[in-house]
């Protein structure tokens, strides 16, 4: 009677978990930085953000030593263009290796889900890292 009472329970939560988008259980996948003839596209998922960051070792950006000099928070700002919470942005990158990561709301330093190259970063996490060939 037991198991009885727990299928038909479990059965409930499927049939009501049928109704909803799969999107609010499945993090959408997105490509990793794609090289292209005018850059490399960096996306990432953040739908609560209201501001993400492109920080990297690349000179102009100097993981976002910019906006000390210029007093500005828009070294490396992302677009949200059609608000579906993908944030991306376009870098042009000479050839070489780089390190990266995504900061949300100016305070939350996050690697790259969509890239599985890593390294340490020396202060208990990863950046991911990007080869431009």
């Amino acid at each position: 009677m037991r198991r009885l009472a727990l299928l038909l329970a479990g059965a409930a939560v499927l049939a009501a978990l049928a109704g909803c988008s799969t999107l609010t259980f499945v993090k959408r996948r997105l490509p990793p930085p794609t090289v292209t003839a005018d850059g490399v596209i960096f996306r990432f998922a953040a739908p609560s953000a209201k501001m993400v960051q492109l920080a990297g070792n690349w000179p102009e950006n100097n993981w976002l030593a910019g906006q000390a000099q210029s007093g500005s928070f828009n070294v490396g700002l992302m677009k949200d263009d059609d608000g579906d919470g993908i944030w991306t942005r376009t870098e042009k990158l000479p050839t070489g290796r780089y390190q990266y990561k995504f900061v949300v709301d100016q305070t939350n330093w996050k690697e790259d889900p969509n890239n599985p190259n890593r390294t340490n970063d020396g202060y208990g996490g990863n950046n991911s890292v990007l080869d431009v060939r």
